[in-house]
C-alpha cells in the first residue's frame, strides 16, 4: 500500500536517520549513568531501562519489555520494576535532562548549542511533532505528555525524542505484523549492512547465544536467512517492506512540516549528528556485521 504524498521519496526517513542519532547519545554517553548513580541507580541497564521507561510511570517489566520489544523480559526483569523503589519516575526523567545538557555540550560545544541553527532545529522538530498522533504509540504518548524544556537544545532534544519514540512504536507495529519477534528482528537487522554487532547486542539485550542461534535457524526455515546466516531475496524483501511500512506509518509528521522545511531540519540535523558522531558519540560495535 502506498501513501500520496508532496515529499520527496523516502524524505521522512531521511530526515529520521539524522535527528535519530542525536537523540541517542545520551544512552550512550557517561553522563547518564553517572547522574543515576548519583541518585541511587548505579547498574547502567537499570539506568538505560528506568530513563527511557520513565515518561510511562512506575511500569512493571512486561510493559518495558513490550514497548521496548528487542530486549529479553528476564533481562529487564532484573531491573524493572525494582528501580522504581530506589528513584521515583520524575526524578529519573529529571536526571535524563541533565545528561542530556551535559552531553550534548560536550560533544558540539557551547557554541553550537547556543546558537541560531540550534534554536531553528527545535522550532522546525517541534512543528514536525504537532503531526505525530498517541493512539497505539505507547512510548511516543507517554512523551508528549512531558513538558518541552525552555533551552533550545533541550527542546531540539525533547522533539527529537517524540519523532523518535512516534517512528519506533510504528516500526514495532510493523514488526509484529511481519511476525517477527524481539530476537527475530534482531537477528534480521544484523544480517543486513546496517545491523549492529551480533555480541555488543547479546551482551545488551540479554539474550543468549544458543537463543540467538535457534532464532536463526528459524528463521532459515522460514526461506529469510540463508545457510550462512545472511539474508535470503525473501528476507531482504521483508526488511524493506518493513522499512517502508514504517515510513507510511511515520509519515504524518513530516507532511505536516512540508518538504521545504523537512529538508532544512535534515541539512541542520545532519552537521549537528556529524560533530557528534566525530567527537565519539558511539561505540564502534554498534555498526557492523557479527
Amino acid at each position: 500500500m502506498t501513501s500520496t504524498t508532496s515529499l520527496p521519496e523516502r524524505a521522512g526517513r531521511r530526515c529520521h536517520h539524522v535527528v535519530n542519532p542525536l537523540h541517542s547519545t545520551v544512552y550512550f554517553s557517561p553522563d547518564l549513568p553517572a547522574e543515576l548513580a548519583a541518585v541511587g541507580v548505579e547498574d547502567r541497564a537499570a539506568a538505560y531501562f528506568a530513563s527511557r521507561a520513565a515518561a510511562m510511570g512506575a511500569v512493571g517489566p512486561g510493559t518495558v519489555t513490550a514497548t521496548f520489544y528487542n530486549f529479553a523480559y528476564d533481562l529487564v526483569a532484573r531491573h524493572i520494576p525494582q528501580v522504581w523503589s530506589v528513584v521515583p519516575p520524575a526524578e529519573v526523567l529529571a536526571a535524563r535532562l541533565r545528561a542530556v545538557d551535559s552531553t550534548l555540550r560536550r560533544l558540539l560545544g557551547d557554541a553550537v548549542v547556543e546558537s541560531p541553527e540550534m534554536a531553528e532545529a527545535a522550532r522546525l522538530a517541534l512543528r514536525a511533532t504537532e503531526g505525530c498522533t498517541r493512539h497505539a504509540r505507547p512510548l511516543y504518548a507517554a512523551h508528549a505528555d512531558l513538558p518541552v524544556p525552555e533551552a533550545p537544545h533541550l527542546a531540539y532534544w525533547h522533539a527529537a525524542t517524540l519523532l523518535r519514540e512516534h517512528r519506533g512504536d510504528g516500526h514495532l507495529a510493523a514488526l509484529l505484523d511481519a511476525g517477527l519477534n524481539g530476537l527475530e528482528a534482531l537477528v534480521t537487522h544484523t544480517a543486513t549492512d546496517r545491523g549492529a554487532d551480533r555480541s555488543w547486542l547479546l551482551a545488551t539485550r540479554g539474550w543468549s547465544l544458543e537463543q540467538w542461534e535457534a532464532a536463526e535457524e528459524g528463521l532459515r526455515e522460514r526461506g529469510i536467512l540463508d545457510a550462512a546466516g545472511a539474508l535470503t531475496e525473501a528476507g531482504t524483501k521483508l526488511r524493506a517492506d518493513l522499512e517502508d511500512t514504517t515510513d507510511r506509518l511515520d509519515l504524518a509528521p513530516y507532511e505536516h512540516l512540508g518538504a521545504a522545511d523537512v529538508a532544512r531540519l535534515t541539512e541542520l540535523a545532519s552537521g549537528f549528528t556529524q560533530a557528534a558522531v566525530a567527537a565519539g558519540a558511539f561505540p564502534k560495535e554498534l555498526l557492523g556485521k557479527r
